[in-house]
């Protein structure tokens, strides 16, 4: 598998991303700057959270316009796999790649700690290394994760299984309480109609070693790496 990792001005994930990928796949990503206009051949291609041109104006708005993005998305349409986390996800939404928004956390504070997620769609090249249903332990870090879509655009994702994970007590029960920011339907992240672009808002490339206290994300990217090798 050829990996690249997307880094904006304001990202601040991006080596996390580097390394959880390396972890799995045995050397680094290439790093692509974002006023790049060509990116490598890939089989797969990473957003990073952080806070790209600082959150100004949307988060994820600028950045959704820069350069590279142009290319991001006509790599997602040709069937390249894309992850967006965090302000990764957001950029995803805003470049029109994801259905939905990231807006404020229900108590306008921002949440930074671990988070229980349900893996609701364990079919896909993402989420293999997973079972359906299966409670993980993924951080988080945002402030503007409260995830918004329209009903009938969360119908549709919700007939489609396009929800990739909820937010769940350590039990896996999806619980109003579970819900750390107000996102409807506890939803965590989800996929596009292709099942080939991903974005949640926690962080799995921040649990891939065990001296970092659990390795619950290397499966997300140990998947990865068995479907596109």
């Amino acid at each position: 598998m050829k990996a690249a990792v997307i880094v904006f001005p304001g990202s601040n994930c991006d080596r996390d991303m580097m390394v959880g990928i390396e972890h799995s796949l045995g050397r680094k990503p290439e790093m692509v700057w974002h006023k790049e206009t060509e990116l490598p051949d890939v089989d797969f291609i990473a957003i990073p959270g952080g806070f790209s041109y600082g959150d100004y104006l949307r988060c994820g708005a600028m950045s959704a316009h820069s350069p590279i993005m142009q290319e991001v998305i006509k790599k997602a349409n040709e069937g390249v796999r894309v992850l967006g986390v965090c302000n990764g996800f957001q950029i995803l939404t805003e470049a029109g790649l994801l259905p939905g928004v990231l807006m404020r956390n229900a108590k306008l504070k921002f949440i930074c700690k671990d988070a229980h997620l349900k893996v609701e769609n364990a079919q896909t090249d993402f989420t293999a290394n997973y079972t359906q249903g299966q409670a993980i332990r993924i951080p988080v870090a945002h402030h503007d994760g409260n995830y918004f879509a329209a009903d009938d655009v969360l119908k549709g994702l919700e007939d489609n299984n396009q929800v990739a994970f909820r937010y769940c007590d350590e039990a896996g029960n999806v619980t109003e309480e579970a819900n750390i920011n107000g996102s409807r339907n506890n939803i965590a992240g989800v996929f596009n109609e292709n099942k080939n672009v991903l974005g949640m808002m926690p962080h799995p490339e921040r649990l891939c070693d065990p001296q970092l206290g659990g390795t619950d994300g290397k499966p997300l990217f140990d998947a990865l790496v068995e479907a596109l090798s």
